[in-house]
């Protein structure tokens, strides 16, 4: 190995952050596209200052997250079946991901609605054409590949298919994401003004700020840079203020965008009424070892498989969009 290859190995991994401004009710708003095109989430979590008690309606809406499944040794080929299609991809949304599988160490695969390559949509893809043959013959003779696979199905209305009686010659099991709930309390916040990204001196802190004192409230990171800690000197940035409570939820699991746009729509009209607190969070990490980040974005590990993005909605219903990915990753749309 040469000395400049032993010198980018040693080297900080890159890490990008883009952030952009908008407002929930503005048409050309694309808050709820960003969503959609993050396909493969493994938890969400919400943040709410001055918060002691969760709304009903906020309730209803995690409870109704659903089921995803876990199929062990499902062989890819099975994905592209036609009766897979008739039965899953053509009556609502179907996301699929190898479960253990390391991106930068083994093969993986993973299905969007749209598909990723193959496009299981295509008028073309018909039993008896050339093209689905081949793909076909790809996957089940020439390279078989089998998986335990993660499985989401989304769909409006009542449907004769069921995942678990399609699997059912698979071992299978229906997964319910796992809920938690906790309440911080003399929380100390950056105080942000919802017009200045970059903050102000002494006015307000920038979105760089609140999203690394975010990542500090996540992880349970004391926030008060005492001398004695040998843990972290880390301190909440300038200008703070100390909330007496803020209420905390996070969902782990299977999470697809159907489900984080409904979340992210509850969370807007938390401000329908008078609150307290002048702006909330919701964020959102996708899987490290996910073979995509945004839209069909190749991703990388490397050195930490990173890519989440954070919604930041103030009471007047702007937000901060934040996107994060590491190294190797392309730009986020």
């Amino acid at each position: 190995m040469s000395v400049p290859s032993l010198k980018r190995i040693r080297q900080v991994p890159r890490h990008l952050l883009v952030c952009e401004k908008g407002h929930a009710r503005h048409p050309r708003s694309r808050h709820a596209a960003h969503v959609w095109d993050h396909a493969y989430n493994c938890r969400v979590s919400f943040l709410i200052p001055e918060c002691g008690l969760l709304p009903e309606v906020l309730k209803s809406t995690i409870a109704d997250f659903g089921e995803y499944y876990l199929v062990r040794n499902l062989s890819v080929h099975e994905l592209v079946s036609h009766e897979f299609i008739d039965a899953f991809v053509k009556k609502g949304s179907c996301y699929a991901l190898t479960y253990n599988t390391k991106i930068d160490q083994d093969n993986t695969a993973a299905l969007l609605p749209n598909a990723i390559t193959i496009d299981l949509t295509d008028s073309s893809f018909h039993p008896d054409s050339k093209k689905h043959n081949r793909v076909l013959w790809a996957l089940k003779d020439k390279k078989p590949l089998e998986f335990d696979i993660l499985l989401a199905w989304y769909h409006t209305g009542a449907e004769e298919s069921t995942v678990m009686s399609y699997f059912s010659k698979h071992q299978i099991q229906a997964l319910k994401p796992k809920i938690t709930f906790s309440t911080i309390r003399d929380l100390q916040c950056p105080v942000l003004d919802s017009n200045e990204l970059e903050g102000k001196p002494e006015e307000s802190c920038s979105t760089e700020e609140l999203f690394e004192w975010l990542g500090a409230v996540w992880n349970q990171v004391s926030l008060d840079n005492k001398s004695s800690s040998f843990l972290s000197t880390y301190c909440c940035p300038q200008p703070n203020t100390v909330v007496e409570k803020a209420f905390l939820c996070t969902i782990t699991g299977f999470i697809i965008p159907e489900k984080i746009t409904q979340l992210l729509e509850q969370l807007c009209c938390y401000f329908g009424e008078p609150k307290l607190a002048y702006w909330l969070t919701l964020t959102v990490h996708g899987f490290a070892d996910s073979p995509v980040s945004w839209r069909e974005s190749e991703h990388g590990f490397h050195k930490g498989g990173e890519n989440l993005y954070n919604f930041v909605i103030f009471r007047n219903l702007d937000y901060w969009l934040q996107m994060a990915v590491g190294s190797y990753d392309d730009c986020p749309p």
